[in-house]
């Protein structure tokens, strides 16, 4: 059950960005524009897959970048 909670979740993140018509490189760029976070688009898909789970200040920082609760998209 945990396990489907945090696809739905990640579904959402993808979702998200899909609706600002974006691609991952352009979260990427904007992460780093706007936050100074260097991520790569390897690292920021697997984000979106659930591979991995980044870290309280790049979490809020996506959230902030979609304008979401980040309760909603990673915890």
């Amino acid at each position: 059950m945990r396990w489907l909670n945090l696809v739905r979740k990640r579904e959402k993140l993808i979702n998200l960005r899909k609706e600002k018509e974006m691609v991952q490189k352009e979260v990427v760029s904007l992460l780093k524009k706007t936050h100074g976070i260097d991520i790569t688009e390897s690292y920021y898909g697997m984000i979106e897959l659930g591979v991995r789970t980044p870290s309280l200040t790049i979490a809020l920082a996506i959230s902030e970048l979609f304008q979401t609760n980040p309760n909603e998209i990673f915890f």
